[in-house]
């Protein structure tokens, strides 16, 4: 069951590590409230809130540096934790408590498949600069390194780096 908006809103505000004044925090609420016309069938609602978002996603946008798609799926507490140049496809789909970092793109990877968009599991770190394309899942717990280029699935438990991203199992720590 999901939570009310209100109750995202302050979980995003707790894991924002600058509060208030993260412009990735904003950006995401700029795109709950977007998202949020889509649990109203009535016209009278929906469109008032679409011009809403779409006025407040441009001025995100040039703020921040942050495109986040309206009908993208994406789940509680998500972490931007720099912006700038930060692109989330439309289609995408993150889990919950997942980090990005500025300079990553979620999106399609040729115009002939332009729906083809990324799905991230729960707990998904992705570095700076990360591009992760195309019609990829990633499982949980799965760190994406930074300017990797991930065009492949990549299964929970594991490490992508690189251009073109290599999979590995992460390592374990060492035990005394």
């Amino acid at each position: 069951m999901s939570r009310p908006s209100a109750w995202a809103f302050f979980e995003d505000l707790r894991v924002a590590r600058e509060g208030l004044l993260s412009l990735g925090f904003w950006a995401l609420q700029v795109y709950r409230l977007g998202h949020l016309r889509y649990r109203f069938q009535t016209r009278l609602i929906r469109w008032p809130l679409a011009v809403l978002h779409i006025v407040l996603a441009k001025l995100a946008e040039m703020l921040s540096g942050i495109t986040i798609g309206v009908q993208a799926r994406i789940g509680r507490r998500l972490i931007i934790e720099h912006s700038g140049a930060i692109v989330i496809h439309g289609l995408a789909s993150l889990g919950d408590d997942c980090i990005i970092r500025q300079g990553v793109t979620l999106g399609n990877r040729t115009l002939d498949d332009p729906l083809a968009a990324p799905q991230l599991g729960h707990r998904v770190n992705v570095g700076a600069g990360a591009k992760i394309l195309g019609r990829v899942v990633i499982g949980d717990d799965v760190d994406i390194g930074a300017n990797a280029v991930v065009l492949c699935d990549v299964p929970s438990g594991h490490v992508a780096v690189g251009v073109p991203a290599r999979v590995r199992p992460k390592r374990s720590a060492p035990r005394p």
